[in-house]
């Protein structure tokens, strides 16, 4: 059990601690929850922090049931169990679309991204049940070319855990329950991330300054 998101990353910068003052290393928050996360192991291994931003796409009928996930190009990452083909993932996905480059436009606010080329970037979210927003992240992260890929999680879900081993080069979490029913359960403080949170942490790393 988690306090916060806080408690949650300074835990998990007790396990990076290989990469502390990695010359080569970039740790990337998945907002809003993972940049807060994220923001302290950057701060306590002395590295860069910046975002990777990826949101799902509900369905319809539920909207907290990820159908698919928008990486920051704008690909679509399917979920193949949920039935929808790649028209409708593109229609339903437009709005998703629009949502993750007002999200960039605001957290970036016109600079540039790190630059990922032979970086060891470590992929930071405040927890994962089905993985699907990650999964899309870490596609996009992959792309950028770096030399090495990692996916850091305080908790993540034991199924999603096993699902997901052969998406990055290495996986760090903390916990992984097989009992997993929504990441809020494994803190005592889980309250909703706000824009102005987000910008604060960026804002300690150097971004709008």
């Amino acid at each position: 059990m988690f306090r916060d998101r806080h408690d949650a990353g300074r835990r998990l910068a007790e396990e990076l601690g290989g990469y502390a003052d990695d010359e080569r290393a970039v740790v990337l928050g998945i907002p809003r929850g993972g940049v807060v996360v994220g923001g302290e192991v950057a701060r306590l291994l002395g590295l860069p922090l910046d975002v990777v931003i990826a949101s799902k796409i509900g369905a319809p009928e539920n909207p907290e049931y990820a159908i698919g996930a928008v990486d920051p190009d704008g690909r679509i990452t399917a979920n193949p169990g949920a039935g929808y083909d790649t028209a409708e993932l593109e229609h339903l996905g437009r709005s998703v679309r629009d949502k993750v480059r007002r999200r960039l436009e605001l957290y970036r606010g016109g600079l540039e991204p790190v630059d990922l080329s032979g970086a060891t970037a470590i992929v930071i979210d405040d927890g994962i049940a089905t993985g699907l927003t990650a999964k899309a992240a870490l596609a996009y992260v992959r792309a950028q070319g770096v030399e090495r890929l990692i996916l850091a999680v305080p908790v993540i879900a034991a199924s999603t855990a096993r699902a997901m081993e052969d998406l990055a080069d290495e996986l760090v979490a903390l916990e992984k329950p097989e009992a997993f029913y929504a990441v809020g359960q494994f803190y005592r403080s889980f309250g909703q991330v706000s824009d102005d949170e987000v910008l604060d942490v960026l804002a300690e790393h150097g971004y709008g300054v």
